[in-house]
């Protein structure tokens, strides 16, 4: 049963690629430069933003994820990704292919990200929010009206030894391990749930693999703990043996300096997420599946671990 990654070379491509064996000997990896993860991986260059490439990179899959993960940009994600995703639809469409779709949570806005369920509903405050919300509808109609088999798998931020395009790396975990204060956006005495990589991808696998999650949308295994801002910078502190000072960057700021710091001019539209309580509720797929995810104390020694593993190295 081929099982094609399209997207491959992301955090989280990489480590479902590590899981998918436990499922099937043919995984194909697609992307502008695909690297072999098993022994065994088939390795399929493409360029995903188009049309005829996505779909010589579906053919003959009977499972294809969708791992894509554009620049942080508003302008490219509205350019991207509504024809990315009629397109990888309409190709597993045409070659009766099921498709799982790993997700974040940019459609859900306002106080809903205060509790984050399956059941949230669509209602982006962002214009990335509404880019997300499109695809998700795009999607969830074709589910409907198309007779496509699909799962919505959806992730809260997440973080691994991959610190590339994870926020929490970047001003955490990046500054503590160059002696600096840590940094926060708005408000590091409210909840912030960030999810654990190596988790996201064994769940979407098992999602994958599971006839009976089709047509539905899941939360990804996360730790159930409610844990701040603070508490996150006090855990990457303890593990680097560093000091847990830090420093919080209020809304106003993150405006100001967004006129020279293109990310910061991207985060501004989604300080919602870390003004108010954000907890992502992974429940439904714990309870069902019996998975225990990996607490953050844990993921956080692992992270670091790996980190100072591949320094040595």
């Amino acid at each position: 049963m081929k099982q094609t990654i399209l997207g491959a070379g992301g955090a989280i491509g990489i480590e479902l690629a590590k899981a998918l064996p436990h499922y099937t000997s043919q995984v194909r990896l697609v992307g502008r430069n695909p690297k072999k993860v098993n022994s065994t991986d088939e390795l399929f260059k493409a360029d995903l933003t188009n049309r005829e490439q996505v779909f010589k990179a579906v053919e003959g899959s009977e499972i294809v994820y969708l791992m894509v993960g554009f620049d942080y940009n508003t302008k490219l994600w509205q350019q991207l990704w509504p024809p990315l995703i009629k397109n990888v639809i309409d190709a597993c469409l045409q070659v009766n292919a099921k498709l799982v779709f790993f997700d974040n949570v940019y459609a859900i806005g306002g106080n809903h990200v205060n509790h984050i369920t399956e059941n949230s509903p669509i209602s982006p405050t962002s214009k990335k929010g509404e880019v997300r919300a499109e695809v998700d509808r795009q999607l969830l109609e074709s589910v409907e009206k198309r007779n496509l088999k699909a799962i919505i798998a959806r992730s809260a931020d997440f973080f691994s030894g991959v610190r590339k395009k994870s926020m929490l790396m970047n001003i955490v975990y990046d500054n503590l391990a160059k002696g600096k204060k840590a940094q926060w956006f708005c408000n590091a005495k409210v909840i912030h749930s960030v999810s654990y990589t190596p988790d996201l991808a064994k769940g979407t696998a098992i999602l994958g693999n599971s006839a009976e999650a089709y047509n539905q949308i899941w939360n990804l295994p996360t730790d159930t703990q409610k844990i701040t801002g603070e508490e996150w910078i006090n855990l990457f502190a303890h593990e680097l043996k560093t000091s847990n000072a830090y420093q919080v960057l209020p809304g106003w700021g993150i405006k100001a300096l967004g006129l020279f710091i293109p990310i910061l001019r991207e985060m501004y539209e989604m300080r919602y997420q870390y003004d108010r309580d954000y907890y992502f509720d992974s429940s439904k797929f714990n309870n069902y599946f019996n998975y225990t995810p990996t607490r953050n104390a844990e993921a956080v020694r692992q992270t670091v671990e790996q980190l100072k593993r591949n320094a040595s190295a």
